[in-house]
């Protein structure tokens, strides 16, 4: 039985969601607070987290970023502020949708469904360890050095980076670094594989300022190449 985060801190709207997720089948855990999520996601490894932004102790967007770095679990954020959709829809958090306030407890639980539908756990790709030059990845550990100097990769970067050195010189597209991003296959936006990249590159070029390690290809993709 899928287990599903519900982290909601106004009592009655957990309550409703509560009863929702567990008519569809599901088992539930209800959490009103956001501090005590990433002990919970350890010990528990919930199959999806509706996650409130707006919440006591840790906010929703800290806890998404906290998770991210650990771990793939479906997240669908949970909001009422409007302008927070842009940011949402980047997903630069790593979430994986978003619903606003207020909204149908029918709806959520298709949101839920559909995401589990197309999330179902698969072994995860093989990932070779890697040395290229001054960059040597330890897949093992999803660790990364780049002159000697750990890069603080999340899980999603270094499987990027990984797919990335694999071949030398090869432009992959967003659908191709997808498939290395998630091994369930699930769907994301372009946005997502772009702002991963972002982060990505920024970490590279704080070892090496001067150096442009992931190249943009127009109306393709991305490549790796190691400066001359």
């Amino acid at each position: 039985m899928n287990t599903i985060f519900i982290v909601e801190d106004e009592p009655k709207l957990a309550q409703v969601l509560e009863k929702y997720v567990r008519a569809a089948g599901y088992d539930a855990m209800v959490f009103d607070r956001g501090d005590v999520i990433i002990d919970a996601a350890r010990e528990h490894s919930p199959d999806l987290i509706l996650l409130d932004i707006m919440l006591p102790n840790k906010d929703g967007i800290e806890v998404c970023k906290e998770l991210r770095a650990f771990s793939e679990v479906p997240i669908i954020m949970v909001t009422a502020k409007v302008e927070e959709i842009d940011r949402l829809i980047g997903l630069e958090l790593g979430a994986d949708d978003y619903i606003c306030k207020p909204f149908s407890p029918r709806e959520v639980v298709a949101r839920v469904k559909a995401i589990l539908k197309r999330t179902t756990r698969t072994e995860p790709n093989a990932l070779q360890d890697i040395s290229s030059s001054d960059l040597v990845l330890d897949s093992a550990n999803f660790q990364a050095s780049l002159n000697g100097i750990e890069l603080d990769l999340t899980p999603i970067e270094f499987k990027i980076l990984a797919a990335l050195v694999g071949p030398p010189s090869a432009v992959l597209n967003r659908d191709s670094l997808m498939e290395h991003m998630y091994s369930d296959h699930r769907a994301v936006s372009d946005r997502t594989v772009d702002s991963h990249i972002a982060n990505l590159r920024k970490k590279l070029k704080v070892v090496n300022p001067d150096a442009e390690f992931i190249q943009p290809v127009y109306g393709v993709g991305y490549r790796y190449s190691e400066p001359s």
